[in-house]
C-alpha cells in the first residue's frame, strides 16, 4: 500500500480524536501524532476547530509543534529550540524524514554534505544508513546512493503540506506542465495522421503493382496462347504432317517397294573382298515413327544395296 493511502486512515483517526478533546488535553494527540512512523501530512489536523482554538493560550506550543511539523524542518527546530518543548526520539526521527521530503522538492540531487548538516550526522555511514533504513524501506523516498559522487540522486519523494505562498508556485507548475501536455497532444496527432496518410499512399502504391502485374500476366499469357496456335497451324495435318491419334487407328503395313525402302537406308556400306564376293558390312536404318514400318531385315537390305549398286547409284 503506498504511503498516502496508509495515511487517510491515520488522520481521520486523529481528527476524530482531537474534535472530542480541548485545551491541554489535546498536548498528549500533538505527541503521539508526530510520532507515528506513517504519519507524515498535519493540515487536516491543524485544521480541527478545538486545535486552532490553542492559539494564544498557555497551551499554543502544542499548536506550535503542530505547525512545525507540517511545514518546518531540523534546522527550524534547533532554530526555535528554546521556545519550544523537548522533542521525544522519535519525534526528532520523524522531523528528520520530514527534513529529507523538504530538500527533496527542490532537488533531485541532494549532496552527502548538505544531508549532513541538515540532519546533523556526522560521517558518511551514518548518513547512508539513515537514507536506506528510515527513508527508503518506510516508503517515504526513492532513489540511488552515489558513492562515487557523494550525493543521493532522488527517484520519488512523498508530499508534505503546502507552506503558505507555495500554491502560487504549484500552480504555475501545473499550468507549465498542462500547456506541455497539450502541445505534445497536438505533435501526437499530427505524428498520427501523418501515418495514417503515409499508410493509404502505401496501399495505393501496393494496388498499383499488383494491378500492374496482373497486366504483365495477362499480356504474357496472351502472347503464349498466339504462339502456341502458330505452331498448331505450322504443324497441323494439311501441312503434311500426321496426326498421331488418327495414324494409331491406321493398319499398319509393310512398303516392299524399292522407293519406300530407299528413304528407310540411311546409311549402307559394302566392302569387295578379294575374290569379288560382296560383303555386307554395316548397315543402319531408320524407319518414320507414324508410319510404323519396321526395320528391314540384313537380307532386305542386301536386296536392296546390291541392285543399287550395280546401277551405279548411290
Amino acid at each position: 500500500m503506498d504511503i498516502e493511502q496508509k495515511q487517510e486512515e491515520i488522520i481521520d483517526h486523529f481528527v476524530k480524536q482531537a474534535s472530542s478533546l480541548e485545551g491541554s488535553a489535546l498536548g498528549s494527540l500533538v505527541v503521539e501524532a508526530t510520532s507515528h512512523p506513517s504519519l507524515f501530512a498535519f493540515s487536516e489536523i491543524l485544521a480541527v476547530p478545538n486545535v486552532l482554538q490553542l492559539e494564544g493560550t498557555e497551551t499554543s506550543v502544542n499548536l506550535d509543534v503542530l505547525r512545525l511539523f507540517s511545514q518546518g524542518t531540523w534546522s527550524d527546530y534547533k532554530r526555535d529550540a528554546s521556545r519550544l518543548p523537548q522533542l521525544v526520539p522519535d519525534q526528532v526521527l520523524k522531523l528528520k524524514q520530514l527534513t529529507v521530503l523538504t530538500l527533496a522538492e527542490t532537488n533531485k540531487v541532494l549532496p552527502y554534505d548538505q544531508l549532513m548538516q541538515e540532519l546533523d550526522v556526522i560521517n558518511v555511514r551514518e548518513l547512508e544508513d539513515f537514507l536506506i533504513n528510515e527513508c527508503m524501506y518506510a516508503g517515504i523516498v526513492r532513489g540511488k546512493l552515489d558513492q562515487l559522487r557523494k550525493c543521493f540522486e532522488v527517484q520519488f519523494a512523498a508530499g508534505r503540506d503546502p507552506r503558505p505562498g507555495q500554491l502560487g508556485s504549484m500552480i504555475h507548475t501545473l499550468s507549465n506542465w498542462l500547456d506541455t501536455s497539450n502541445n505534445l497532444l497536438i505533435s501526437i496527432q499530427e505524428k498520427m495522421k501523418w501515418a495514417d496518410t503515409m499508410t493509404e499512399l502505401a496501399k495505393e502504391h501496393k494496388k498499383e503493382v499488383e494491378d500492374r502485374v496482373e497486366e504483365v500476366k495477362k499480356s504474357s499469357s496472351h502472347k503464349a496462347d498466339i504462339d502456341f496456335r502458330g505452331h498448331e497451324e505450322i504443324y497441323s495435318e494439311p501441312g503434311g504432317v500426321m496426326d498421331y491419334e488418327e495414324d494409331r487407328s491406321r493398319p499398319k503395313r509393310i512398303m516392299c517397294t524399292y522407293q519406300a525402302n530407299r528413304m528407310r537406308v540411311s546409311n549402307v556400306a559394302i566392302l569387295q573382298d578379294h575374290q569379288g564376293d560382296s560383303v555386307l558390312k554395316r548397315l543402319r536404318g531408320s524407319h518414320h515413327p507414324h508410319l510404323g514400318v519396321p526395320q528391314l531385315s540384313p537380307q532386305g537390305l542386301r536386296a536392296i544395296a546390291l541392285p543399287t549398286l550395280a546401277q551405279g547409284r548411290p
